[in-house]
């Protein structure tokens, strides 16, 4: 692949000497970012139009090359993946889009977009010119640019602006993979401009552009003064804050992330007085379905928790918070706001969750996949399994003592030796060891949890699950089985705990871990609420959709039930629960998120 060309094609959108030009006019991008993947799909023209209605014109979005590519070779649009379902929601609300497809996009979503199966060879480069990771970087974004091309403005559709890779400055200094990126861009039809992004700080700037891509920033304060450093950077052309983080995610164990509505719009404000275009990260947050969220590792391993609401202007629900108020008061001051009022908000129901069998993890394992033999320990990796739980298991020989040592864990691993719980490694914690009790020969078996891959950093691409030598007594264990956890489709399981599983007596406790299989019933579909705050460790689904991971670890509360979720009549819950449960899940009204009321 040659260098980029210096050409820029004929557009509808040209970057002028100091706005965006549309059709020869200057156009200020007033956008706000929704990531299609984080809500439910019948959901999204309802967040799209309460854009709108805070008086945006524009919707920006990631593309995750990890959930569209499970496997090489795929592209998945179904469901919550239809980008083009998507785009025609936000041309039929009469906005804009902006769509970063990567390959890289961070967003705190597991492995920062990048899919596992990449990395199954070492010798792939991540984020730099190196041929095996651009020859697959080639077909994603070949398919991924020919599904977005008809929908640029200049072929009618509603894209303005593509972005090229995600604040590269903070991760690398490679030009000559930016330039190819650009040059395959432009090769798959992308005619309108195409933009970076990076904090205006140190050489970030410089390291994460090239001459053919718009130069934007990504910050939440101190407007006026990285304004200032990104004209400094690129004399001519608009400003534009591509990401004006309102609010921060949360990490489990950590506190809620919360942010002053008055002073955003203080920021927001300061920004907007300098002509500045923007794009509001977020605008509406969402939430990590099912196994999605990423995690930070800068010395320790932080996962990422289920909600993605970030103290937005749109909660995890899509209720607008004081910040959404807030914000429209102030895009009034230098746009038309369209005077409508917003959708009512209709109060949550609170239906009993009746639990009725559960049946152990050990004892369903076998109609979730199959046992991989391997001499050596393996990562979950090595047998390609990329994301979930997986259950390792080994024969240790008889001993008066046993004192396990693993490499390292990643994420959680819950020991059981001949069955009975015996410990548990956490990485987060840097636990490596644990004390077996003595006995004869057993069966060790561990359940791996993958919290979420690294998504910003140097651990991006690591492999999970657990990572060897394990010893005993400083030798090394060997002959291990692995069987992935297949829990994408989870209405073969429900029936065989119903089918297999023990009746759960109501105030009675279910040892983990375990499935457990319930119901709740209601009048007519609605969103939901589940308090998972005394549940311990876990997952749940209703009517076969992952809600995702709780954790009584905090800050996250409650988990969010979309209403297209809900149906009349009888719904199913399945919980894996890995502590046991002492209490049947409850739902409650709504949200606990910290939001400032209005």
């Amino acid at each position: 692949m040659s260098g980029a060309s210096t050409q820029v094609p004929d557009s509808r959108m040209v970057i002028g000497e100091t706005d965006f030009l549309l059709d020869g006019k200057p156009l200020r991008i007033l956008s706000g970012a929704l990531h299609y993947f984080r809500v439910h799909p019948d959901l999204w023209a309802d967040r799209i139009h309460k854009a709108r209605l805070m008086g945006l014109n524009t919707i920006e979005t990631y593309v995750p090359w990890n959930a569209h590519a499970p496997r090489r070779g795929e592209f998945r649009t179904d469901g919550g993946l239809d980008l083009e379902r998507f785009l025609r929601l936000v041309e039929a609300e009469g906005m804009h889009a902006i769509v970063r497809p990567g390959p890289y996009i961070c967003a705190e979503w597991d492995n920062g977009g990048l899919p596992g199966w990449l990395f199954r060879d070492p010798a792939v480069g991540v984020r730099r010119d190196e041929p095996l990771y651009m020859e697959a970087v080639s077909e994603y974004l070949g398919t991924v640019l020919d599904l977005v091309a008809p929908f640029q403005v200049d072929r009618g559709g509603p894209v303005v602006l593509v972005q090229v890779e995600n604040e590269y400055g903070a991760y690398g200094s490679d030009h000559v993979y930016l330039d190819k990126l650009v040059a395959l861009t432009r090769s798959h039809g992308i005619t309108v401009p195409l933009t970076s992004i990076d904090q205006p700080s140190g050489t970030m700037l410089a390291d994460g552009s090239v001459d053919a891509l718009h130069s934007t920033g990504s910050f939440g304060s101190r407007s006026a003064e990285r304004l200032a450093t990104l004209r400094e950077h690129q004399p001519t052309g608009p400003l534009m804050c591509a990401e004006f983080w309102d609010g921060w995610f949360d990490h489990w164990g950590a506190h809620h992330h919360t942010t002053s509505a008055e002073d955003a719009a203080r920021e927001l404000d300061e920004l907007l007085a300098a002509g500045a275009s923007v794009n509001i990260y977020m605008f509406h947050g969402g939430t990590n379905f099912g196994f999605t969220s990423g995690a930070n590792d800068k010395g320790v391993y932080q996962p990422t928790t289920t909600s993605y609401d970030y103290d937005a202007p749109l909660a995890e629900d899509g209720s607008p918070t004081a910040k959404f108020f807030a914000f429209r008061d102030v895009i009034a001051r230098y746009a038309p706001v369209p005077d409508q009022a917003l959708p009512e908000r209709v109060p949550a129901p609170t239906p009993a969750v009746d639990l009725e069998f559960s049946l152990s993890v050990l004892d369903a394992a076998e109609g979730l996949g199959s046992w991989t033999a391997s001499e050596h320990v393996p990562s979950t990796d090595e047998v390609d399994a990329y994301t979930g739980f997986a259950l390792y298991r080994t024969t240790l020989a008889a001993a008066q003592q046993r004192v396990l040592s693993v490499g390292e864990v990643r994420d959680r691993a819950q020991a059981m030796l001949d069955g009975s719980a015996v410990g548990t490694l956490d990485r987060s914690r840097h636990e490596r060891t644990l004390s077996l009790p003595g006995g004869p020969e057993g069966v060790l078996t561990f359940l791996v949890e993958d919290q979420g891959r690294v998504n910003y950093g140097p651990r991006l691409g690591e492999h999970k699950g657990i990572i060897g030598p394990v010893t005993v007594g400083g030798t090394e264990v060997t002959g291990w089985e692995v069987l992935p956890l297949d829990l994408d489709d989870v209405g073969p399981l429900t029936e065989d705990v119903r089918a297999h599983g023990g009746p759960v007596v109501k105030g009675g406790a279910v040892l983990g871990p375990s499935f457990v299989a319930g119901s709740f019933e209601v009048d007519e579909p609605a969103d939901l609420f589940l308090d998972a705050a005394r549940l311990g460790k876990g997952v749940v689904w209703v009517n076969g959709f992952n809600l995702g991971r709780y954790w009584s670890a905090g800050p996250q509360q409650t988990l969010y039930v979309p209403a297209p979720v809900v149906v009349a009549g009888r719904n199913t819950v399945l919980v894996l629960t890995l502590d046991g449960l002492d209490e049947a899940p409850a739902f409650v009204p709504g949200l606990d998120l910290g939001h400032e009321e209005q």
